[in-house]
Formats: structure tokens, C-alpha cells, sequence
């Protein structure tokens, strides 16, 4: 973040809820609807999928300086929401069906994006639907398209359909000592291609000009993504397979923990220059 703020060209598509374009710490002009889809912009701001949707564009999208994190705000967020209204209750981890999740990763794909964030469990789960999941994954991979999807907040161990998959980085939360949160789902797949990252206490945009405190692994996924945009923005010409290689050799060490190592940030950007033959 020190050594960049992003590039419009890199294209985020976010699949989460609706967002309060009328947020005054939120980089409008940054910020797009995927062209068919619906809702980008809250109807009841008092929704928990507003909030959810609000709160994770603000920390790609919200001003420097402002309570947001804000890592890459000159990049270009598109919009693709599939949560409705949702009880409180689940606005941690807000869900969508199989199909509804598949729809709208190849909706964003079409537009171009480079890296999609994803933080979705999963409801009424059927074979079909996983099929059609696990074919809109592989089309993402086909499109050298870099997925992140949080891994959930269900006290769990093992993987899904999306967290197994090769195109998907899997990303846990940690508390402030780099510990996962005990509601933090772990696995074998997210351990080995996975990353932990910040998802305890982070400070963010709300709703109608507000700032709220929140957790989870929806929380701690778009630090991985936006790195990735980063990198790639102070990168441009570096491929797909080279900034997850960078990423991979960054966390080089042996993985047969069902925990992930933390994101480094830095030693991925320098592993990406090596890559890239530039210097860092």
C-alpha cells in the first residue's frame, strides 16, 4: 500500500451484497455495476447484506485516510451482488446457492476482471448446482482469472467445492497475535494453498455515511485480493501463473497443517519482481 494505491485497469469483480454508493469515504469513480446484473446499489440501507456489501467495497474502494483499509482505491471494483436482505444473525458469513454463486463468477469473468473476491457460504446445496459451480471455477482458471474466496466462519474442518478448487486461494481468519479465530473454518485444502489474514477487529465503512468494527474470514479476504491487485498493478505485464507463483513461494515453507500461513505481503511483491525480472 506504501508503494502503490492500484491501477484502473485491474479489474476486482466483488460478488458480495449491495453497496451505500452514498458513502462519503467510498471512491465512486472506481467503482462499476457488472452490466445485467441487478442491485448494486443499496435499496434498505438498514440490510445486513448493505452492510456486508458496503464494508467489503470500502476496503478495496474507500478513501486513503479515511477509517476504511482502503488498499487499492485506484483500481476498478466491479459489482456483481447476489445476497438479498439478510437477518443480522447471518451477516458474518451472508449465503447464496450454488447456482446463484456460479452466475455471478461468470457474469464478472465476461467483464474482464483480473482477481474476484468471493465470501459465500453456500445454501440448499445440490449435485447439480456444485457441478455448475465447479465448471464456472474452471472456466475462471481457463481465463487465468486469480480467485479468493474466504473460507467461512463455521467452525469447521475440511473443504468445499470451492475451497478444493485450483483456481480458488482459500483465506482464514486470525486474531491480532496471527492465531486463527476459533470460528474459523481450517482445512487441508486451505491449508495447503491457502492464506490467513487479518480478520479480528478491522475497522470499516457502513452504511449511511457510518463506520462499524467487524470480523471473519470475509474480512480477512480482500487483504488477499488486494494484494493481488496490487501486485499486479505495480506489475502489470506479469501473468496469472506468475503472480500465484509469487504468492506461493512467498509461503514456501512444507504445508501439512490444516492452518495456512499469514499473508506477507511483502516478500510476495519482491518474490513478484524476481519473477517479472524487475526490480523491487
Amino acid at each position: 500500500m506504501a508503494l502503490s494505491s492500484g491501477r484502473p485497469e485491474i479489474l476486482i469483480g466483488l460478488v458480495d451484497g449491495p453497496v451505500d454508493m452514498t458513502h462519503p469515504d467510498l471512491v465512486k469513480e472506481r467503482i462499476r455495476e457488472v452490466p445485467g446484473a441487478s442491485g448494486a446499489t443499496c435499496a434498505d440501507v438498514s440490510s445486513a447484506a448493505c452492510g456486508h456489501g458496503t464494508f467489503v467495497a470500502g476496503m478495496f474502494c474507500g478513501r486513503r485516510g479515511s477509517i476504511a483499509a482502503a488498499i487499492c482505491p485506484d483500481c476498478t471494483l466491479a459489482l456483481r451482488p447476489i445476497f438479498s436482505d439478510l437477518s443480522y444473525e447471518d451477516a458474518m458469513m451472508p449465503s447464496a446457492t450454488p447456482d446463484e454463486l456460479a452466475a455471478a463468477i461468470v457474469d464478472c469473468i465476461k467483464v474482464g476482471v483480473s482477481v474476484l473476491n468471493l465470501s459465500s457460504a453456500l445454501t440448499r446445496p445440490s449435485i447439480r448446482g456444485e457441478r455448475r459451480l465447479e465448471e464456472a471455477l474452471d472456466y475462471a482458471m481457463q481465463r487465468k482469472v486469480i480467485v479468493v474466496a474466504a473460507a467461512g466462519n463455521q467452525r469447521n474442518v475440511g473443504s468445499t467445492v470451492i475451497t478444493r478448487h485450483q483456481a480458488v486461494i482459500p483465506v482464514t481468519a486470525c486474531e491480532t497475535q496471527g492465531r486463527p479465530l476459533d470460528y474459523a473454518n481450517l482445512g487441508h485444502s486451505i491449508g495447503r494453498r491457502g492464506l490467513s489474514a487479518p480478520g479480528q477487529g478491522v475497522a470499516g465503512l457502513a452504511p449511511e455515511g457510518k463506520v462499524i468494527v467487524s470480523a471473519g474470514t470475509s474480512v480477512a479476504a480482500p487483504f488477499v485480493t488486494g494484494t493481488v491487485a496490487l501486485i499486479w498493478s505495480r506489475f502489470p505485464a506479469a501473468s496469472a501463473l506468475q503472480i500465484k507463483h509469487a504468492i506461493a513461494r512467498a509461503h514456501a515453507q512444507r504445508r501439512a497443517s490444516v492452518v495456512p500461513p499469514l499473508l506477507d505481503a511483502w516478500t510476495t511483491y519482491r518474490t513478484a519482481a524476481s519473477l517479472v525480472g524487475e526490480a523491487a
